[in-house]
Order: structure tokens, then sequence, then C-alpha cells
């Protein structure tokens, strides 16, 4: 029943949400030039790697030493407005289509926190990697690693149908509201080290 509601709703919303693909497209081709699409490979259902998609929105602007600039200073205001509503995530539809993600999981996260995770952390891989999810109805990137990953476990655990059309509603209202969803806050979050101990599901549950 996931995969089929999964390849469904995906495709469905690839169809309507075309206009959608070619404004954003157009927009980054004529304020930021190419490539138009982020992609980086990730690991998804088992530690499989894959490619995951997304719209660019930060320029290539550098420093006097050929550095990068600070996310947030290349971040304008039209691309401020595309990820404070997740539509530049909107390229993961053909992630879902293609089986490699689901609507509702773990995020899938960098390839390179994989050996710093538990037992019981890398049970988030039992499943497929989701679009949306428990922790992030919870607090999008405004939560530590700890929460986080807790109740990606919790919902590895516990997952179903009905758990996923809850992630999903609650997920729209939190997006349409704009709620926890700051670069600032990804940035501060940091890089995952490893945390110690592995069950978290005291904090999992709420």
């Amino acid at each position: 029943m996931k995969r089929a509601f999964d390849f469904s709703l995906s495709l469905v919303l690839i169809v309507l949400l075309g206009p959608v693909y070619v404004i954003i497209a157009a927009l980054i081709y004529l304020k930021l030039g190419r490539p138009i699409f982020y992609d980086q490979v990730r690991p998804g259902y088992k530690g499989e790697l894959f490619k995951i998609y997304k719209f660019r929105t930060m320029s290539n602007e550098t420093d006097a030493n050929g550095e990068l600039l600070p996310d947030l200073e290349r971040l304008t205001p039209p691309f401020e407005f595309i990820r404070r509503l997740s539509l530049d995530e909107i390229p993961q539809f053909f992630n879902i289509l293609r089986g490699q993600m689901s609507f509702v999981g773990p995020r899938p996260l960098l390839e390179s926190y994989l050996p710093y995770y538990s037992k019981e952390q890398m049970k988030r891989h039992d499943v497929l990697p989701g679009l949306t999810g428990w922790a992030q109805i919870h607090g999008r990137n405004d939560t530590t690693w700890s929460e986080r990953l807790g109740r990606d476990q919790w919902y590895a655990e516990n997952q179903s149908f009905r758990l996923d059309l809850y992630i999903i509603w609650k997920t729209i209202r939190i997006v349409l509201k704009s709620e926890g969803n700051s670069t600032q806050a990804q940035t501060e979050m940091g890089e995952f080290r490893g945390l110690d101990g592995g069950n978290t599901h005291e904090i999992a549950k709420h």
C-alpha cells in the first residue's frame, strides 16, 4: 500500500507541478546560472547509496581568499522564499517515483555519518528515507541530533500507513506556517559525529 501510494502521488504531483518546476528552473538559470539542480549521494534503505536531487538555491560567491561565503550570505531573498516553502525539495518526487525514497521516512543524511551511528541508530535505514518524517514534524532544523535520530529510530520501529498520513498532514501545516525551517538553525546544528547511547525512545514519542 505504501509503495502504491508513493508511486501514484509522486506521479500526480510531478504532472501538476510541472509549471512550478519550469518557473523555479528559469529563476535559478537567470539569477544563479548553471547548474539548476544540486545533487549529492546519500545512503538510503539498508544503507544503499543513491543520488538525491534538489533545486539549487545558493550562489557560488566567494571571499577574497576564494572560500565560499557563509550559507546565509549566499541565499538571496527569492531563494530564501523557495527554501521556506521547501520548494527546493520537489525534485525528490522523482526519487520517490523511482522507489529510492518515500514521502514519509527518515530524511537521508550524509554518507559520512554512517560510521558514527550506533546499532540502534542504524535502524533508521530499515525503512526508505523520506521527504518528511516523524523528526521533521517535531522541529524541522531546530532540534538536537539526539532528538532527531531518536525520532527516526522510533518511526522505523512503529511505521504504519495511518502514521504516514498523519505525518503528511502535519507537514503540510508546518510548511504553510514556515515553522522550524531555518538555514541558520541547520548550520548551527553542525555535523553528526556520534552520540552516546542508542535507544532514545523517551524523546522520540513526543
